[in-house]
């Protein structure tokens, strides 16, 4: 099982991606040693976990995206339901954090929720996923 001894030593250089063979159990286990932050971010898919420590211009990059998103939906007077961080998991599939997650068609089926049941609430319209270290994969979000 891997384990990390401290939130504290979760530290990677910026732009860094760790991908380490694993169960579904030990990216549970990490997640829960993270807590409630957003770094590093983790994802889990085939029996393995990448870690990624983002770099400033992901956060940059994905603030300017998201308010445009939120400027074209409010200039079309859409309702919508924005959200970030997030976690999405699909029990032994699938484990990703979108930077951004929109709910716009389905906005009510989510609006108000603490938590959103990836096997039975409609998966988000929108995710806006800031890629600069070919961490992400669009084949990431299919189980969803």
């Amino acid at each position: 099982m891997l384990a990390l001894v401290s939130r504290d030593q979760i530290q990677l250089p910026a732009g860094a991606v760790v991908q380490l063979p694993a169960t579904w159990e030990d990216y549970l286990a990490l997640r829960q040693q993270r807590g409630e932050g957003s770094i590093p971010r983790l994802k889990y898919r085939d029996g393995e976990i990448l870690l990624l420590s983002p770099m400033p211009q992901h956060g940059r990059d994905a603030h300017l995206i998201a308010n445009i998103i939120t400027t074209l939906l409010d200039q079309a007077e859409q309702e919508y339901d924005a959200f970030t961080p997030v976690t999405m998991d699909l029990p032994e599939e699938s484990g990703i954090e979108p930077d951004y997650c929109f709910y716009i068609d389905h906005w009510q089926a989510v609006s108000g929720k603490r938590r959103i049941n990836w096997s039975v609430d409609p998966p988000p319209d929108l995710v806006l996923e800031i890629d600069v270290t070919s961490y992400s994969d669009v084949n990431d979000y299919l189980p969803y």
